[in-house]
């Protein structure tokens, strides 16, 4: 056999068997292959082509696919906040004055830096970060006051102190027994007219 020959035969070789593995094996008649693409075709219809991925796929390898299908988990659990939403102008603030920091430590450090290289940006960014450390103290001064202007004006709730509560509830208790007593001084005048002869 020649070399042209033993090409040829190679060539025919491998296009067979390339068409044996490009062509699916559809036979469902018990075989080890047949059943083999039964369930990859069903793990992929249940897994990859249906939305609800709890739904069961019927096939006849359905054990399997069943062992294979990973219980549905939702991507993330909602837990509720430890603490509650700042308000949007307490918000804004705190933003604000965490940029303004931000931006003075990044030119402090520039500073820093600058000096030790003896550069000439050195006395600008000492300059700079001293303005910079008065914004960002004004900063943290406007979320105090704005997180307190909020709280006078929408988040306060009045509650009284227990000391009030109890001078309230002696109060009351007073008020009580002065109207009981009346109500009993009333009857009794009611009671004693009553017995009385209006012409004597």
């Amino acid at each position: 056999m020649g070399t042209a020959e033993r090409r040829e035969a190679s060539e025919d070789g491998a296009a067979a068997g390339g068409t044996a593995l490009r062509e699916p094996v559809a036979s469902d008649d018990g075989s080890p292959n047949g059943r083999v693409t039964t369930e990859r075709r069903a793990y992929a219809a249940g897994e990859g082509g249906s939305a609800d991925r709890g739904v069961p796929a019927a096939t006849g390898g359905g054990s399997s696919v069943r062992q294979r299908r990973v219980a549905y988990r939702p991507l993330w659990v909602e837990e509720p906040a430890k603490r509650r939403r700042m308000p949007d102008p307490v918000r804004t603030a705190a933003v604000r004055a965490v940029l303004v920091i931000a931006v003075t430590l990044v030119q402090a450090m520039v500073a820093f830096l600058c000096t030790l290289a003896g550069s000439w940006l050195a006395f600008p960014m000492v300059i700079s970060s001293v303005v910079s450390t008065v914004l960002a103290t004004w900063g943290a001064l406007d979320v105090w006051v704005t997180r307190q202007v909020w709280n006078q004006r929408n988040g306060v709730v009045s509650t009284p102190s227990s000391t009030a509560r109890a001078l309230r509830r002696e109060r009351r208790r007073a008020r009580r027994v002065e109207r009981t007593a009346q109500r009993v001084q009333e009857r009794i005048r009611r009671q004693g007219g009553a017995g009385q002869l209006s012409h004597p």
